[in-house]
Protein backbone atom coordinates (compact mmCIF):
# COMPACT_ATOMS: atom_id res chain seq x y z
CA UNK A 1 0.00 0.00 0.00
CA UNK A 2 1.47 3.50 -0.94
CA UNK A 3 1.79 6.79 0.82
CA UNK A 4 -1.45 8.43 -0.40
CA UNK A 5 -3.40 5.16 0.06
CA UNK A 6 -2.35 5.18 3.51
CA UNK A 7 -2.67 9.14 3.95
CA UNK A 8 -6.33 8.65 3.00
CA UNK A 9 -7.46 6.21 5.35
CA UNK A 10 -5.66 7.93 8.08
CA UNK A 11 -7.81 10.67 6.90
CA UNK A 12 -10.89 8.80 7.22
CA UNK A 13 -10.37 8.29 10.53
CA UNK A 14 -8.88 11.72 11.92
CA UNK A 15 -12.29 13.07 10.12
CA UNK A 16 -14.45 10.82 12.97
CA UNK A 17 -16.05 13.12 14.88
CA UNK A 18 -14.77 11.75 18.13
CA UNK A 19 -11.09 12.35 16.66
CA UNK A 20 -12.35 16.06 15.64
CA UNK A 21 -13.44 16.53 18.82
CA UNK A 22 -10.08 15.64 20.16
CA UNK A 23 -7.99 18.12 17.75
CA UNK A 24 -10.00 20.87 17.80
CA UNK A 25 -9.68 20.58 22.00
CA UNK A 26 -5.91 20.54 21.11
CA UNK A 27 -5.91 23.42 18.63
CA UNK A 28 -7.64 25.42 20.87
CA UNK A 29 -5.56 24.36 23.98
CA UNK A 30 -2.70 25.08 22.26
CA UNK A 31 -3.40 28.35 21.08
CA UNK A 32 -4.58 29.28 24.28
CA UNK A 33 -1.20 28.26 25.53
CA UNK A 34 0.95 29.35 23.26
CA UNK A 35 -0.58 33.31 24.14
CA UNK A 36 0.26 32.74 27.75
CA UNK A 37 3.68 33.68 28.42
CA UNK A 38 5.48 31.34 30.39
CA UNK A 39 3.35 28.69 29.43
CA UNK A 40 4.40 26.40 27.09
CA UNK A 41 2.97 23.27 24.86
CA UNK A 42 5.50 20.86 26.93
CA UNK A 43 4.00 21.67 30.04
CA UNK A 44 0.51 21.72 28.69
CA UNK A 45 0.75 17.82 27.82
CA UNK A 46 2.20 17.06 30.80
CA UNK A 47 -0.39 18.42 32.70
CA UNK A 48 -2.75 16.40 30.25
CA UNK A 49 -0.97 12.97 30.48
CA UNK A 50 -2.39 11.82 33.60
CA UNK A 51 -6.27 13.14 33.19
CA UNK A 52 -5.70 11.05 29.40
CA UNK A 53 -4.41 8.07 31.36
CA UNK A 54 -7.77 6.26 30.49
CA UNK A 55 -8.79 7.45 27.13
CA UNK A 56 -8.70 6.63 23.62
CA UNK A 57 -4.59 6.50 22.77
CA UNK A 58 -5.52 8.05 19.01
CA UNK A 59 -7.51 10.45 20.38
CA UNK A 60 -5.17 11.24 22.95
CA UNK A 61 -2.17 11.42 20.83
CA UNK A 62 -4.26 13.50 18.39
CA UNK A 63 -5.01 16.33 21.33
CA UNK A 64 -1.24 16.24 21.92
CA UNK A 65 -0.36 16.91 18.25
CA UNK A 66 -2.45 19.24 17.86
CA UNK A 67 -1.47 21.58 21.44
CA UNK A 68 1.79 21.40 20.07
CA UNK A 69 1.07 22.79 16.37
CA UNK A 70 -1.10 25.47 18.20
CA UNK A 71 1.36 26.29 20.58
CA UNK A 72 3.61 27.23 17.81
CA UNK A 73 0.71 29.04 16.37
CA UNK A 74 -0.38 31.22 19.63
CA UNK A 75 3.43 32.43 20.25
CA UNK A 76 3.41 34.71 17.90
CA UNK A 77 0.93 36.53 18.86
CA UNK A 78 2.66 36.99 22.54
CA UNK A 79 5.98 38.17 20.22
CA UNK A 80 3.91 40.51 18.22
CA UNK A 81 1.69 42.21 21.12
CA UNK A 82 3.08 42.04 23.87
CA UNK A 83 7.05 41.79 23.24
CA UNK A 84 7.35 39.27 25.41
CA UNK A 85 8.61 35.69 23.21
CA UNK A 86 7.16 32.56 24.97
CA UNK A 87 9.50 30.23 23.62
CA UNK A 88 13.15 31.08 21.98
CA UNK A 89 11.44 30.34 18.41
CA UNK A 90 9.67 33.62 18.65
CA UNK A 91 12.52 35.61 19.78
CA UNK A 92 12.84 36.54 15.90
CA UNK A 93 9.21 36.89 15.29
CA UNK A 94 9.05 39.78 18.56
CA UNK A 95 12.00 41.41 17.31
CA UNK A 96 10.46 42.40 13.56
CA UNK A 97 6.58 42.08 14.39
CA UNK A 98 6.41 44.20 17.62
CA UNK A 99 8.06 46.78 15.45
CA UNK A 100 5.24 47.07 13.62
CA UNK A 101 2.66 46.66 16.24
CA UNK A 102 4.30 49.71 17.23
CA UNK A 103 3.59 51.36 13.87
CA UNK A 104 0.05 49.96 13.55
CA UNK A 105 0.33 47.31 11.93
CA UNK A 106 -0.04 44.29 14.33
CA UNK A 107 -3.00 43.05 12.33
CA UNK A 108 -1.17 42.34 9.43
CA UNK A 109 1.71 40.96 11.48
CA UNK A 110 -0.48 38.61 12.84
CA UNK A 111 -1.89 37.57 10.03
CA UNK A 112 1.09 36.50 8.02
CA UNK A 113 2.20 34.79 10.92
CA UNK A 114 -1.21 32.66 11.15
CA UNK A 115 -0.82 32.21 7.26
CA UNK A 116 2.91 31.05 6.60
CA UNK A 117 2.30 28.85 9.65
CA UNK A 118 -0.45 26.86 7.94
CA UNK A 119 1.51 26.98 4.64
CA UNK A 120 4.38 25.85 6.38
CA UNK A 121 2.74 23.27 8.17
CA UNK A 122 0.89 22.02 5.48
CA UNK A 123 3.46 21.29 3.09
CA UNK A 124 5.50 20.00 6.46
CA UNK A 125 2.71 17.49 7.21
CA UNK A 126 3.08 15.92 3.54
CA UNK A 127 6.68 16.01 3.91
CA UNK A 128 6.24 13.74 7.29
CA UNK A 129 3.66 11.63 5.55
CA UNK A 130 6.33 10.80 2.51
CA UNK A 131 9.54 10.82 4.22
CA UNK A 132 9.00 8.68 7.21
CA UNK A 133 8.53 5.36 5.10
CA UNK A 134 11.61 5.46 3.86
CA UNK A 135 12.76 6.19 7.76
CA UNK A 136 10.96 3.05 8.73
CA UNK A 137 12.44 1.00 6.28
CA UNK A 138 15.91 1.81 6.88
CA UNK A 139 15.15 1.88 10.99
CA UNK A 140 14.12 -2.33 10.33
CA UNK A 141 17.44 -2.95 9.67
CA UNK A 142 18.83 -2.00 12.97
CA UNK A 143 20.31 -4.61 15.26
CA UNK A 144 20.60 -4.37 19.51
CA UNK A 145 23.91 -2.97 18.71
CA UNK A 146 22.77 0.16 16.21
CA UNK A 147 19.08 0.48 18.67
CA UNK A 148 21.96 1.10 21.36
CA UNK A 149 24.00 3.77 19.25
CA UNK A 150 20.51 5.03 18.65
CA UNK A 151 20.04 5.48 22.06
CA UNK A 152 23.45 7.30 22.50
CA UNK A 153 22.77 9.99 19.50
CA UNK A 154 19.14 10.60 21.49
CA UNK A 155 21.46 11.09 24.76
CA UNK A 156 23.61 13.61 23.33
CA UNK A 157 21.26 15.15 21.19
CA UNK A 158 18.81 16.17 23.98
CA UNK A 159 22.35 17.12 26.24
CA UNK A 160 23.47 19.38 23.51
CA UNK A 161 20.36 20.90 21.99
CA UNK A 162 18.59 21.89 25.34
CA UNK A 163 19.63 24.49 27.37
CA UNK A 164 22.73 26.59 26.63
CA UNK A 165 25.31 24.24 28.13
CA UNK A 166 25.98 20.93 27.07
CA UNK A 167 27.39 19.94 30.48
CA UNK A 168 24.33 20.97 32.35
CA UNK A 169 22.24 19.20 29.57
CA UNK A 170 23.96 16.23 30.50
CA UNK A 171 23.87 16.69 34.35
CA UNK A 172 20.47 16.10 33.57
CA UNK A 173 20.09 13.50 31.41
CA UNK A 174 22.62 11.42 34.31
CA UNK A 175 19.84 12.22 36.76
CA UNK A 176 17.11 11.06 34.88
CA UNK A 177 19.19 8.10 33.91
CA UNK A 178 19.59 7.14 37.34
CA UNK A 179 15.76 7.57 38.17
CA UNK A 180 15.73 4.87 35.25
CA UNK A 181 17.17 2.02 37.37
CA UNK A 182 14.73 2.38 39.95
CA UNK A 183 12.81 -0.91 40.43
CA UNK A 184 13.24 -4.13 39.68
CA UNK A 185 15.72 -5.35 37.08
CA UNK A 186 13.88 -7.07 34.35
CA UNK A 187 16.68 -9.73 33.94
CA UNK A 188 17.60 -10.59 36.65
CA UNK A 189 14.70 -9.65 39.13
CA UNK A 190 16.91 -8.19 41.58
CA UNK A 191 15.20 -4.58 43.27
CA UNK A 192 17.89 -1.45 42.47
CA UNK A 193 17.86 1.57 43.83
CA UNK A 194 13.96 1.00 46.13
CA UNK A 195 15.81 1.52 49.17
CA UNK A 196 12.82 -0.74 50.79
CA UNK A 197 10.42 1.38 49.48
CA UNK A 198 7.71 -1.25 47.94
CA UNK A 199 6.25 1.67 46.01
CA UNK A 200 9.33 1.85 44.12
CA UNK A 201 9.33 -1.81 42.77
CA UNK A 202 7.36 -0.26 39.66
CA UNK A 203 9.83 2.43 39.19
CA UNK A 204 9.23 6.15 38.66
CA UNK A 205 6.31 6.69 36.94
CA UNK A 206 6.84 9.02 33.55
CA UNK A 207 3.41 11.09 34.40
CA UNK A 208 4.67 12.04 37.63
CA UNK A 209 7.85 13.03 36.83
CA UNK A 210 6.78 15.12 33.58
CA UNK A 211 4.00 16.93 35.38
CA UNK A 212 6.66 17.40 38.44
CA UNK A 213 9.29 19.04 36.55
CA UNK A 214 7.36 20.81 33.99
CA UNK A 215 4.35 22.05 35.75
CA UNK A 216 4.91 22.06 39.76
CA UNK A 217 8.57 22.88 39.08
CA UNK A 218 7.65 25.81 36.85
CA UNK A 219 4.87 26.96 39.42
CA UNK A 220 7.63 27.92 41.82
CA UNK A 221 9.71 29.19 39.52
CA UNK A 222 6.94 31.75 38.68
CA UNK A 223 6.06 32.21 42.14
CA UNK A 224 9.68 32.76 43.65
CA UNK A 225 10.33 35.09 40.91
CA UNK A 226 10.05 38.83 42.31
CA UNK A 227 10.89 40.88 39.37
CA UNK A 228 7.99 39.77 37.26
CA UNK A 229 6.24 43.43 35.70
CA UNK A 230 3.27 43.67 33.63
CA UNK A 231 4.13 44.01 30.19
CA UNK A 232 1.87 46.42 27.78
CA UNK A 233 -0.25 44.69 25.28
CA UNK A 234 0.06 46.84 21.77
CA UNK A 235 -3.58 46.92 20.39
CA UNK A 236 -4.19 45.74 17.05
CA UNK A 237 -5.60 48.58 15.07
CA UNK A 238 -7.14 48.64 11.71
CA UNK A 239 -7.53 45.48 9.94
CA UNK A 240 -5.99 42.23 10.69
CA UNK A 241 -6.10 41.66 6.83
CA UNK A 242 -3.06 41.64 4.36
CA UNK A 243 -2.63 44.30 2.02
CA UNK A 244 -1.59 43.68 -2.04
CA UNK A 245 1.95 44.60 -1.20
CA UNK A 246 2.26 42.36 1.95
CA UNK A 247 1.32 39.08 -0.07
CA UNK A 248 3.86 39.79 -2.69
CA UNK A 249 6.35 40.26 -0.18
CA UNK A 250 5.19 37.06 2.26
CA UNK A 251 4.69 34.49 0.30
CA UNK A 252 8.36 34.04 -0.87
CA UNK A 253 9.42 33.89 2.59
CA UNK A 254 6.54 31.30 4.21
CA UNK A 255 7.91 29.15 1.33
CA UNK A 256 11.58 29.47 2.84
CA UNK A 257 10.89 29.39 5.96
CA UNK A 258 9.26 26.00 5.49
CA UNK A 259 12.31 24.28 3.84
CA UNK A 260 14.85 25.86 6.13
CA UNK A 261 12.76 24.60 8.86
CA UNK A 262 11.49 21.29 8.15
CA UNK A 263 14.68 19.63 7.78
CA UNK A 264 16.29 21.44 10.42
CA UNK A 265 13.59 20.02 13.03
CA UNK A 266 13.99 16.44 11.74
CA UNK A 267 17.68 16.67 12.39
CA UNK A 268 18.79 14.88 15.66
CA UNK A 269 20.27 18.50 16.60
CA UNK A 270 18.28 20.27 15.03
CA UNK A 271 14.57 22.76 16.88
CA UNK A 272 12.76 25.42 15.97
CA UNK A 273 15.06 27.80 17.56
CA UNK A 274 18.11 27.03 15.25
CA UNK A 275 15.59 26.67 12.33
CA UNK A 276 14.02 30.62 12.96
CA UNK A 277 17.12 32.38 13.39
CA UNK A 278 19.01 30.59 10.40
CA UNK A 279 15.36 31.87 8.19
CA UNK A 280 15.68 35.77 9.88
CA UNK A 281 19.19 35.57 8.27
CA UNK A 282 17.71 34.08 5.12
CA UNK A 283 15.31 37.02 5.23
CA UNK A 284 17.92 39.99 5.67
CA UNK A 285 20.16 38.12 2.55
CA UNK A 286 17.11 37.80 0.17
CA UNK A 287 15.32 41.06 1.18
CA UNK A 288 15.44 43.74 -1.59
CA UNK A 289 14.68 46.52 1.23
CA UNK A 290 17.32 45.08 4.25
CA UNK A 291 17.15 48.13 5.67
CA UNK A 292 13.86 47.79 7.13
CA UNK A 293 14.73 44.56 9.07
CA UNK A 294 14.63 45.59 12.68
CA UNK A 295 12.45 48.48 11.80
CA UNK A 296 9.09 46.06 11.37
CA UNK A 297 9.83 44.36 8.05
CA UNK A 298 7.42 41.83 7.30
CA UNK A 299 9.14 39.45 5.79
CA UNK A 300 11.20 38.84 9.27
CA UNK A 301 7.69 37.59 10.86
CA UNK A 302 6.95 35.62 7.68
CA UNK A 303 10.17 33.61 7.33
CA UNK A 304 11.02 33.12 11.26
CA UNK A 305 7.06 32.04 11.92
CA UNK A 306 6.80 29.31 8.52
CA UNK A 307 10.41 27.75 10.09
CA UNK A 308 9.24 27.04 13.39
CA UNK A 309 6.13 25.51 12.46
CA UNK A 310 7.72 23.59 9.78
CA UNK A 311 10.46 22.54 12.44
CA UNK A 312 7.21 21.04 14.80
CA UNK A 313 6.09 19.19 11.77
CA UNK A 314 10.07 17.90 11.31
CA UNK A 315 10.46 16.89 14.95
CA UNK A 316 8.07 14.46 14.52
CA UNK A 317 10.04 12.64 11.62
CA UNK A 318 12.66 11.05 13.99
CA UNK A 319 10.24 10.89 17.32
CA UNK A 320 7.66 8.75 15.01
CA UNK A 321 10.11 6.84 13.28
CA UNK A 322 13.28 6.08 15.76
CA UNK A 323 11.56 7.30 18.74
CA UNK A 324 13.90 10.34 19.06
CA UNK A 325 13.05 13.35 20.59
CA UNK A 326 14.47 16.51 19.67
CA UNK A 327 12.29 19.29 21.35
CA UNK A 328 10.86 18.80 24.95
CA UNK A 329 7.09 18.64 23.95
CA UNK A 330 8.76 15.77 21.54
CA UNK A 331 9.90 14.10 25.06
CA UNK A 332 6.51 14.35 26.50
CA UNK A 333 4.91 12.93 23.62
CA UNK A 334 7.23 9.73 23.60
CA UNK A 335 5.88 9.65 27.27
CA UNK A 336 1.95 10.03 26.34
CA UNK A 337 2.83 6.86 23.89
CA UNK A 338 4.10 5.06 26.76
CA UNK A 339 1.74 5.40 28.76
CA UNK A 340 -1.12 3.84 26.23
CA UNK A 341 1.81 1.05 26.26
CA UNK A 342 3.01 2.46 22.46
CA UNK A 343 7.03 2.55 21.60
CA UNK A 344 7.85 5.28 18.79
CA UNK A 345 10.10 3.68 16.40
CA UNK A 346 9.44 1.39 12.98
CA UNK A 347 7.68 -1.49 14.23
CA UNK A 348 4.67 1.15 15.29
CA UNK A 349 4.13 1.60 12.09
CA UNK A 350 4.19 -2.01 11.50
CA UNK A 351 2.12 -2.65 14.74
CA UNK A 352 -0.21 0.35 14.84
CA UNK A 353 -0.19 1.79 11.41
CA UNK A 354 -3.59 2.82 11.48
CA UNK A 355 -3.29 4.81 14.87
CA UNK A 356 -0.08 6.44 13.20
CA UNK A 357 -1.53 7.60 9.49
CA UNK A 358 -4.96 9.03 11.80
CA UNK A 359 -2.12 10.89 13.38
CA UNK A 360 -0.59 12.71 11.12
CA UNK A 361 -3.46 13.18 8.99
CA UNK A 362 -5.13 14.47 12.04
CA UNK A 363 -1.99 17.40 11.55
CA UNK A 364 -3.51 18.17 7.91
CA UNK A 365 -6.63 18.93 9.99
CA UNK A 366 -5.41 20.97 12.61
CA UNK A 367 -3.44 23.35 10.15
CA UNK A 368 -6.96 23.87 9.02
CA UNK A 369 -8.50 24.45 11.81
CA UNK A 370 -5.76 26.61 13.73
CA UNK A 371 -6.35 29.09 10.38
CA UNK A 372 -9.48 29.43 10.83
CA UNK A 373 -9.30 30.06 15.19
CA UNK A 374 -6.33 32.69 15.26
CA UNK A 375 -7.74 35.24 12.30
CA UNK A 376 -11.31 36.10 13.48
CA UNK A 377 -10.88 35.21 17.20
CA UNK A 378 -7.45 37.30 17.96
CA UNK A 379 -10.04 39.65 20.05
CA UNK A 380 -10.44 36.31 22.44
CA UNK A 381 -6.13 35.21 22.92
CA UNK A 382 -5.68 39.05 23.62
CA UNK A 383 -7.77 39.09 26.43
CA UNK A 384 -6.61 35.79 28.33
CA UNK A 385 -2.75 37.69 28.56
CA UNK A 386 -4.96 39.92 31.07
CA UNK A 387 -5.22 36.57 33.51
CA UNK A 388 -3.60 37.32 36.78
CA UNK A 389 -0.52 35.39 37.23
CA UNK A 390 -0.85 34.00 40.35
CA UNK A 391 -4.47 32.81 39.42
CA UNK A 392 -3.21 31.16 36.42
CA UNK A 393 -0.36 29.46 38.25
CA UNK A 394 -2.64 28.22 40.92
CA UNK A 395 -5.19 26.71 38.72
CA UNK A 396 -2.16 24.76 37.11
CA UNK A 397 -0.66 23.54 40.55
CA UNK A 398 -4.53 22.18 41.33
CA UNK A 399 -5.03 20.62 38.20
CA UNK A 400 -1.72 19.07 38.09
CA UNK A 401 -2.30 17.92 41.65
CA UNK A 402 -5.56 16.05 41.26
CA UNK A 403 -4.65 14.77 37.46
CA UNK A 404 -1.49 12.88 39.36
CA UNK A 405 -4.00 11.84 42.00
CA UNK A 406 -6.83 10.55 39.52
CA UNK A 407 -4.15 8.47 37.42
CA UNK A 408 -1.73 6.95 39.97
CA UNK A 409 -2.98 8.07 43.85
CA UNK A 410 -3.66 4.58 44.85
CA UNK A 411 -0.42 4.03 46.82
CA UNK A 412 0.19 5.36 50.34
CA UNK A 413 2.55 5.82 53.09
CA UNK A 414 2.73 7.47 56.55
CA UNK A 415 2.16 6.46 60.51
CA UNK A 416 -1.35 5.24 61.73
CA UNK A 417 -4.14 7.19 60.93
CA UNK A 418 -1.92 9.52 58.87
CA UNK A 419 -2.19 8.11 55.34
CA UNK A 420 -0.60 10.35 52.10
CA UNK A 421 -0.01 9.58 48.52
CA UNK A 422 3.01 8.52 48.07
CA UNK A 423 2.94 9.33 43.86
CA UNK A 424 1.94 12.59 45.94
CA UNK A 425 5.01 13.09 47.98
CA UNK A 426 7.00 12.34 44.77
CA UNK A 427 4.90 14.79 42.73
CA UNK A 428 6.18 17.29 45.52
CA UNK A 429 9.76 16.26 45.71
CA UNK A 430 10.53 15.99 41.77
CA UNK A 431 8.62 19.53 41.57
CA UNK A 432 11.31 21.08 43.87
CA UNK A 433 13.47 19.01 41.84
CA UNK A 434 12.11 20.47 38.68
CA UNK A 435 12.29 24.24 40.73
CA UNK A 436 15.89 24.01 41.13
CA UNK A 437 16.99 22.95 38.18
CA UNK A 438 15.22 25.83 36.61
CA UNK A 439 17.26 28.01 39.09
CA UNK A 440 20.12 26.82 38.52
CA UNK A 441 19.70 26.80 34.70
CA UNK A 442 19.49 23.02 34.07
CA UNK A 443 17.18 21.62 31.00
CA UNK A 444 14.75 19.58 31.96
CA UNK A 445 13.47 17.68 29.06
CA UNK A 446 16.77 15.82 29.41
CA UNK A 447 15.90 13.89 33.10
CA UNK A 448 12.77 12.99 31.42
CA UNK A 449 14.37 11.44 28.35
CA UNK A 450 16.47 9.80 31.00
CA UNK A 451 13.99 8.31 32.44
CA UNK A 452 12.33 7.31 29.15
CA UNK A 453 15.02 5.78 27.29
CA UNK A 454 17.90 4.90 29.72
CA UNK A 455 16.09 1.38 30.73
CA UNK A 456 15.77 0.61 26.76
CA UNK A 457 19.50 1.81 26.33
CA UNK A 458 20.28 -0.60 28.92
CA UNK A 459 18.17 -3.79 27.22
CA UNK A 460 19.83 -2.97 24.19
CA UNK A 461 23.40 -3.03 25.51
CA UNK A 462 22.42 -6.24 27.13
CA UNK A 463 21.39 -8.03 24.24
CA UNK A 464 23.99 -6.73 22.35
CA UNK A 465 26.97 -7.74 24.35
CA UNK A 466 24.78 -11.37 25.02
CA UNK A 467 25.10 -11.70 21.68
CA UNK A 468 28.57 -11.16 21.24
CA UNK A 469 29.32 -13.13 24.37
CA UNK A 470 30.42 -9.54 26.31
CA UNK A 471 33.07 -8.86 23.54
CA UNK A 472 32.62 -4.47 23.42
CA UNK A 473 33.98 -4.86 19.78
CA UNK A 474 30.47 -5.64 18.33
CA UNK A 475 29.03 -1.70 19.71
CA UNK A 476 30.77 -0.68 16.83
CA UNK A 477 30.58 -3.25 14.51
CA UNK A 478 27.98 -2.23 11.38
CA UNK A 479 28.43 0.49 9.42
CA UNK A 480 25.21 1.86 11.25
CA UNK A 481 26.21 2.42 14.37
CA UNK A 482 29.43 3.71 13.41
CA UNK A 483 27.72 6.54 11.83
CA UNK A 484 25.08 7.23 14.69
CA UNK A 485 28.73 7.98 16.82
CA UNK A 486 29.85 9.89 14.46
CA UNK A 487 26.12 12.11 14.48
CA UNK A 488 26.17 11.85 17.76
CA UNK A 489 30.00 13.84 18.08
CA UNK A 490 28.15 15.91 15.35
CA UNK A 491 25.27 16.99 17.50
CA UNK A 492 27.21 18.24 20.51
CA UNK A 493 29.04 20.97 18.41
CA UNK A 494 26.53 21.74 15.65
CA UNK A 495 23.95 23.59 18.22
CA UNK A 496 26.39 25.83 20.18
CA UNK A 497 27.84 26.90 16.15
CA UNK A 498 24.52 27.25 14.85
CA UNK A 499 22.89 29.15 17.83
CA UNK A 500 25.79 31.67 17.52
CA UNK A 501 25.84 32.41 14.38
CA UNK A 502 22.24 33.11 13.83
CA UNK A 503 21.81 34.83 17.34
CA UNK A 504 25.29 36.57 16.94
CA UNK A 505 23.20 38.17 13.30
CA UNK A 506 20.32 38.62 15.40
CA UNK A 507 22.05 40.43 18.10
CA UNK A 508 24.35 42.25 15.58
CA UNK A 509 20.45 43.94 13.96
CA UNK A 510 19.74 44.25 17.36
CA UNK A 511 23.07 46.98 18.48
CA UNK A 512 23.08 48.75 14.94
CA UNK A 513 19.39 49.59 15.41
CA UNK A 514 20.29 50.80 19.11
CA UNK A 515 22.92 53.11 16.89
Amino acid sequence: MNTFELLAQGLVAALQWQNLIYALIGVTLGTAVGVLPGIGPALTVALLLPVTYKLDPAGSLIMFAGIYYGGMYGGSTTSILLNTPGESASIVTALEGNKMARKGRGGPALATAAIGSFVAGLIATLGLAFIAPFVVKFALSFGPADYFALMVLAFVTVSAAFGDSALRGLTALFIGLGLGLIGIDLQTGQTRLAFGVMDLLDGIEVTTLAVALFAIGETLKTSSDREQVAAQVMAVKGSVWMTVEDWKRSWASWLRGTFIGFPIGAMPAGGADVASFLSYSAEKSFAKNPEEFGHGAIEGVAGPEAANNASAAGTLVPLLTLGLPTTATAAIMLAGFQQFGLQPGPLLFANNASLVWALIASLLVANFMLLVLNLPLIGLWVKLLTIPKPWLYAGILVFATLGTLGANGAMSMGIGPVRISFELVLLLAFGILGYLLRRFGYPIAPVVVGLILGPMAEQQLRRALAISQGELGILVSSPISITLYIVAIIAVGLPFIMRMRGKGQVLGQLATDED
